[in-house]
């Protein structure tokens, strides 16, 4: 069991309060002594003159109304002079019973769902958050915080196989992947926008270009030359012939190029779309595609890149972590000031996030109003109770103390008036 709960009174203005506390009871106290001492005084005086009657009577009803009021007062916190009288220290003998009350009137009347709903409703949290990233200092003492945790995090993944688990993952994810349709996906994509007549013109230029070499030409004139008979050689039809296919074929290569429209293009547009559908669907592409995957995927260099980065990436981390670089860091401010300004100026995801973020509230409030409850309860119980009633007598006893002069007087003046209706009755 944990021991009860020790109230230490050091708060503004308890010594004052305290002070004035010790000086209205005893004024109460002088109250009732006076009131006693005035009874007697009358009663002993009561054949002197009739008016002493009147005195005495609301000096009576005035002692025992200060009486009965000090009475109530003292039961409700102690024993009246330490008496075992039934039904006194209500608040110490009642200590289980006010603390289970307590918290299940907290629980029910402050935890229940509709209050605390449209109370998480007046929050707007999402401007909260983004007022709160917005702040470069506190940014940056979030990116500091988030460094120092990385490191830790890092090594936890190393060392409870979680990394082992993503890699394996990672490589069956990539071996289900079918690349065929996707390279055949692709490949459509660039040929309905057209990228794929930049390449034609490319090729075009190249084909250009090297048929147009001195090289190449001297290669096509020798090919011809022969082929040829003796007599043409004679002539040097080769050398006519190269320059005929030479100056046909560039002529060609040149109207393609100038003609957006030409027949040729359509012809090659329908050439690559043609083998856009045959990868995609044709199974000897297919296997050869995914035989290649197969190979890459299974290369130890492909191991060993992974390996590389990934020390890489942690030897950076930790040195970030150290405050041995500042790139990190800066950069993690940046993003989260970036993520605050973009929130704030995003009226519509602030408003998701406060709905999400009051869903989750309320539920959890509502899962934990039991337990808070009981935390509530266990409390009170464990509270030490002398130092509890000290506490309140400061606080309120002031207050408690008027009741005693209230009762005196409203028990005299009770006590005159039933004197005076006894004292008219007895002179009828």
């Amino acid at each position: 069991m944990t021991p009860p709960a020790s109230f230490i009174f050091d708060t503004p203005g308890d010594a004052q309060r305290a002070a004035e506390l010790r000086r209205v009871k005893a004024l109460a106290t002088l109250v009732l002594a006076s009131t006693l001492a005035l009874f007697v005084v009358a009663k002993w005086l009561l054949n002197v003159h009739p008016v002493f009657g009147f005195i005495a009577a609301f000096a009576e009803a005035a002692t025992i109304g200060g009486l009965a009021d000090w009475y109530a007062v003292v039961a409700l916190f102690k024993r009246p002079l330490g008496l075992p009288i039934p039904h006194t220290a209500i608040i110490q003998s009642n200590q289980q019973r006010i603390a289970e009350k307590l918290g299940e009137f907290i629980e029910v009347h402050f935890l229940e769902a509709a209050p605390v709903e449209a109370k998480l409703r007046q929050i707007d949290f999402g401007s909260f958050v983004a007022d709160w990233l917005r702040d470069r200092k506190r940014s940056d003492d979030l990116a500091r915080f988030a460094l120092r945790l990385l490191p830790e995090a890092v090594s936890a993944t190393e060392t409870s196989g979680l990394m082992t688990f993503i890699i394996r993952r990672m490589s069956s994810q990539l071996q289900s992947i079918d690349l065929a349709p996707l390279a055949a996906g692709t490949l459509r994509g660039f040929v309905e926008e057209g990228r794929h007549q930049v390449l034609f013109d490319d090729l075009l230029r190249v084909m250009h270009d090297t048929l147009t070499g001195a090289e190449t030409m001297a290669m096509i004139r020798e090919k011809i030359r022969a082929e040829l008979p003796t007599l043409l050689r004679f002539y040097r039809a080769d050398k006519f012939l190269v320059n005929k296919i030479v100056a046909s074929a560039t002529a060609f290569f040149e109207e393609v190029q100038s003609d957006p429209k030409h027949p040729f293009r359509g012809e090659f547009d329908r050439m690559v779309l043609s083998f856009v559908d045959r990868l995609g669907t044709d199974p000897t592409y297919i296997n050869r595609i995914d035989g290649l995957k197969r190979d890459l995927l299974a290369r130890p260099e492909l191991a060993d890149l992974a390996r590389t980065v990934w020390s890489n990436t942690r030897a950076f981390i930790e040195r970030s972590a150290s405050g041995e670089t500042q790139v990190l860091q800066h950069h993690l401010a940046g993003m989260f000031v970036a993520a605050g300004e973009a929130l704030a100026g995003d009226a519509e995801l602030r408003g998701e996030i406060n709905k999400g973020l009051v869903a989750v509230l309320r539920s959890f409030i509502a899962d934990q109003k039991s337990g808070v409850s009981t935390f509530i309860s266990d409390q009170v119980k464990s509270w030490n109770m002398t130092q509890l009633i000290s506490l309140i007598e400061i606080n309120i006893g002031r207050d408690l103390q008027y009741i005693r002069f209230n009762g005196s007087l409203i028990g005299g003046l009770a006590g005159l008036a039933l004197y005076s209706v006894e004292f008219l009755l007895r002179m009828l």
